[in-house]
């Protein structure tokens, strides 16, 4: 079984270019803005009381974890669908992230300029989604026979 292993197949190959993939999106910059939300987002549930930790906490790590985990899967494929899907998921959540600093400014957990630091970030996020949507290729779409994006 083990004696038609190739030492000189490709496989090292592959995991390099793997890597080489990797490292292109972790440093893409919707990535690494994203990666700044999750340590802001960690940093001011960090610093709620029990209750509001137990009532918001999740849901704001949640919204700020999805960004960056549909970004990777969005940014690793062609299909535009796919990619779509993903995108709006990412919309969805760093809006609702953004809602919650409101709704913690009206409960007056935090400084103000506190929660701006979030809303800051969550609009750089915005305007580097809007030109990375823009980028993609609407002819690469596969049919997932469930009619979204696909006009």
């Amino acid at each position: 079984m083990w004696d038609d292993f190739d030492e000189n197949s490709d496989w090292d190959e592959d995991g390099e270019s793997f890597e080489e993939e990797q490292n292109r999106i972790y440093r893409h910059p919707l990535m690494v803005k994203a990666k700044d939300i999750v340590g802001l987002t960690h940093a001011l549930v960090g610093s709620l009381d029990e209750a509001r930790k137990e009532l918001y906490g999740g849901i704001m790590m949640e919204d700020a974890t999805l960004m960056s985990s549909k970004f990777a899967g969005a940014e690793a494929i062609d299909d535009y669908v796919a990619k779509m899907e993903n995108a709006t998921i990412m919309k969805v959540h760093a809006k609702s992230l953004r809602a919650m600093t409101f709704q913690l400014a009206v409960e007056s957990t935090h400084a103000e300029e506190h929660l701006q630091l979030l809303r800051d970030a969550i609009e750089d996020y915005r305007k580097l989604f809007v030109d990375w949507v823009r980028g993609f290729d609407s002819t690469e779409k596969y049919d997932d026979g469930w009619g979204i994006f696909t006009d």
